[in-house]
């Protein structure tokens, strides 16, 4: 337990440099933000008066404090661009974000597993070649192409799946999952080729290493049947870098994928 709660005192100087950078980022990049909102044909007086609506004739340290301040009491500010708070607009984008973030997570996760446990088990094999093989590709094509092949195939030429728009799981009609998961099939696939390969490839190495420990020729000395000395006994001991690298791509996909309309 203080182990944990040094952890935990630790992160709060971290958040500090990291938020005062964020600021300061934002800040000192060149541009007047009351100027773009106002528009050309704003006169000097409207410039100032939006400037100070939003707290630009203060100094930089006043700004940054009233900033914490009111993030840590749960007010994220207002959207001069969109004529709303900011709170209310993270809102409305959470359930789609999440459903994406998180399906791409479950669907990469569970073509990945298999894939990484299968090439370690047959090393040099065609499998494992194969799987060499969708890693380069899955690095190296990019995420848009993936979308764009993925949008023609399956929504221009056979009909299958919606092109875009979002609907929630509990919507007008009640639980509609097809009607959810429809609108995201071709997002799920597009961002989890890239999150597949990479984690299947942690999980062929971690697991090929793991099959050359002792425990491993213990356990099939007992006669254990293949697949349970993959799993029950290679896996689950090699499981420690697999879970860092799927709990790192949550954050990154929850964090970089958001939806805006």
């Amino acid at each position: 337990i203080q182990f944990l709660f040094r952890r935990l005192l630790a992160i709060i100087p971290v958040l500090f440099v990291v938020s005062l950078v964020v600021f300061l980022i934002l800040r000192i990049t060149p541009g007047d933000p009351a100027l773009v909102l106002a528009g050309d044909n704003a006169t000097p007086e409207q410039i100032n008066e939006l400037r100070t609506a939003m707290g630009l004739n203060q100094s930089l340290v006043t700004q940054y404090f009233i900033w914490i301040g009111n993030a840590l009491s749960g007010d994220l500010g207002y959207s001069f661009f969109l004529r709303s708070p900011v709170l209310g607009l993270m809102t409305e984008r959470i359930a789609p974000t999440l459903s994406i973030a998180l399906g791409t997570t479950v669907v990469s996760v569970l073509f990945a597993l298999p894939l990484g446990v299968l090439a370690a088990w047959g090393m040099g094999g065609k499998l494992d070649r194969a799987l060499s093989a969708f890693s380069v590709a899955g690095f190296s094509v990019p995420v848009f192409v993936i979308a764009y092949v993925l949008i023609y195939v399956f929504s221009i030429q056979l009909d299958w799946l919606p092109v875009q728009g979002y609907e929630p799981l509990w919507g007008r009609n009640g639980f509609q999952p097809w009607e959810w998961a429809s609108r995201l099939i071709l997002p799920w696939v597009s961002l989890g080729v890239i999150y597949a390969a990479l984690v299947a490839r942690v999980t062929r190495a971690s697991v090929s290493e793991a099959l050359t420990e002792d425990y491993i020729r213990t356990a099939r000395a007992k006669g254990l049947k293949e697949s349970a000395v993959l799993i029950r006994h290679a896996l689950a001991n090699a499981a420690v870098p697999i879970v860092t690298v799927i709990g790192i791509g949550v954050a990154l996909l929850i964090g970089g994928v958001v939806v805006t309309e």
